[in-house]
Formats: C-alpha cells, sequence, structure tokens
C-alpha cells in the first residue's frame, strides 16, 4: 500500500514491538514519518527469538520513523508508567496505543502449570487492561486517539476452549477489554477495536507451533496485519469503535483485493484460532486448522 502520510507525527506505543507483528505495525507506521514508543523485554538478544527492542529502533528508524526502545514488561505497573511517561516525555503526547504483548500455551487443564496461567493472563487480559488504563490520560489529549488490541472475536463455542482452556480465557481477557472500554471511552472519543489474523501469521511464536517450514507454506507474511492496523488507526476514532475486525475481510471491505504480496494464494492455509465459522465461511481464501 502507498503511503498517504496519515500517521505523520502521531506516537505509538506498542507493546511487544521488538519482532513479529508488533514491528510490522511499528514499521508501516514509521513510514508515515510516526514516533515508536517500543515497549519489549528484550533488551539482548535472545538465543530463540529474533530482534531485540535495539535492532527494532534502527528499522523504525530507517523506515523514516523516529523510536524510543523502553524495556517494559506490561506484567509491571511501574514500568508501564515510566515507559509512557518516558514516551510522551521525548514526543510531546501520545495519540495510539496497541496492546499486542501475549503469552501462550496450548496446554489442556491438567497439564497447565498455574505459573503458566497466570503468565497468560498477567501479560494478555491484565497487561492490555493496565497498558489501556495507563493510555487513557495521554489519548485524551490526542486528536485521533485509539486503542487497538491484538484479540479475537469474542466467539463463545466450546471449541475454542477445550484444548486450552487457560489461554483462551487470556485472550478473551483481552477482547473483553475492547468490548467494555469501547463503551466506556465513547465520550471521551477514544476509539477501542481488536484486531485478529484469519490465517497464521508467519512469526516466531507460530514457528514454535508449527515449525518454520509449515509456517512458510502456510501462513501469511506479518505485514498484512500491519495494514490491516493501518487501515483502523488512520481513521477518525470517533467513526470507528468496539470492532473485532479480521485482517483479510477487513481490508477487502478497505478495497483490497490482491493477497499474493502476504504470502501463498493457490494452497489452503492455516486458519488461525478463534476466527468464527461465518468469517471463514465469507471469504475466498482456502484454509485448513493451523495443527
Amino acid at each position: 500500500m502507498a503511503s498517504s502520510g496519515l500517521l505523520h507525527g502521531k506516537t505509538l506505543f506498542i507493546s511487544g514491538a521488538s519482532r513479529g507483528i508488533g514491528l510490522a505495525m511499528a514499521l508501516r507506521a514509521a513510514a508515515d514519518g510516526a514516533n515508536i514508543i517500543i515497549a519489549a523485554k528484550t533488551d539482548k538478544p535472545h538465543p530463540k527469538l529474533p530482534g531485540t527492542i535495539h535492532t527494532a529502533a534502527e528499522e523504525i528508524v530507517a523506515a523514516g520513523g523516529q523510536a524510543l526502545p523502553v524495556i517494559c514488561d506490561v506484567r509491571d505497573e511501574d514500568a508501564v508508567n515510566a515507559a509512557f511517561a518516558a514516551g510522551a516525555a521525548q514526543f510531546g503526547g501520545i495519540d495510539i496505543c496497541i496492546n499486542n504483548a501475549s503469552a501462550i500455551s496450548l496446554t489442556g487443564t491438567t497439564d497447565t502449570m498455574m505459573r503458566r496461567y497466570d503468565l497468560m493472563n498477567q501479560v494478555n487480559a491484565r497487561g492490555t487492561f493496565l497498558c489501556s488504563k495507563t493510555a487513557i490520560p495521554y489519548l485524551e489529549e490526542a486528536d485521533n486517539p485509539h486503542i487497538l488490541n491484538i484479540a479475537p472475536p469474542l466467539d463463545m463455542q466450546a471449541k475454542w476452549f477445550a484444548p486450552h482452556v487457560a489461554y483462551t480465557i487470556a485472550k478473551f481477557g483481552m477482547s473483553l477489554c475492547t468490548l467494555g472500554m469501547a463503551e466506556e471511552l465513547k465520550p471521551q472519543g477514544i476509539a477501542v477495536n481488536s484486531l485478529w489474523p484469519l490465517t497464521a501469521i508467519n512469526t516466531a511464536a507460530v514457528h514454535m507451533l508449527m515449525g518454520k517450514d509449515a509456517a512458510a507454506q502456510a501462513a501469511r507474511s506479518p505485514q498484512i496485519m500491519a495494514d490491516a492496523a493501518y487501515e483502523i488507526l488512520t481513521r477518525p476514532a470517533t467513526e470507528l469503535s468496539g470492532r473485532f475486525l479480521v485482517d483479510e475481510p477487513w481490508l477487502r471491505d478497505c478495497g483490497v483485493t490482491d493477497f499474493s504480496v502476504y504470502g501463498p494464494v493457490d494452497i489452503p492455509l492455516a486458519a488461525d484460532f478463534f476466527v468464527p465459522d461465518e468469517v471463514i465461511a465469507a471469504v475466498p481464501t482456502k484454509l485448513k486448522p493451523m495443527l
């Protein structure tokens, strides 16, 4: 997509922006000349995961934006407060909060250690609540304020819970923040939406689930989520809020017809978890189960 500069000078707080979907969203905004607060834990190179807050900052600057790398664990209230304060001090305010940081463990109930349960709920549900809560005073001063949660539609089918109750509770906790805060923050003109991928996205997390080779054949580039997020964040906040959007159908609604730039188009792709049956039925993309 050609840049229209609509995010030029805007400041985005993005949790988990050192790699994957978060970094792709940061780079898409940076192409407009946006400022990015990179809020993530990876300060030093990880033995199994690519990227740090510092390498992400270099990429963001190279893409045309400004970057503030901040070591931030979204479970730590003091760290979150400090990250927002530092970003606002450096860039003069904050316009957008993207809650992307997430933890995953696809384990059944008896196989889920309580420390993993706590981690997922603290990062996903609590972290989204905390970052959103902290963002509100800054967003109230912004011209077109948005909160975007990388969280699924609230599709309450048992099939999404039975294989991994703890993970689903944690992800749907993020979605419940969208549902409640969109209505709560309407008087302040702050948009709150969720965005979720139709297919698996080719990231380090998906490599651990599917394997790197399988992901390359059946997953899409994080760029599709970045482009879909851009279309949300550049809309008037008072006109688009409380929505649970899925990347491909949302981009089709925005006029996109060529999805070949995001990955394979002639073979079935792996459907992501939590995508409602009616959404899958309505898209032309061939899909298969992720696992």
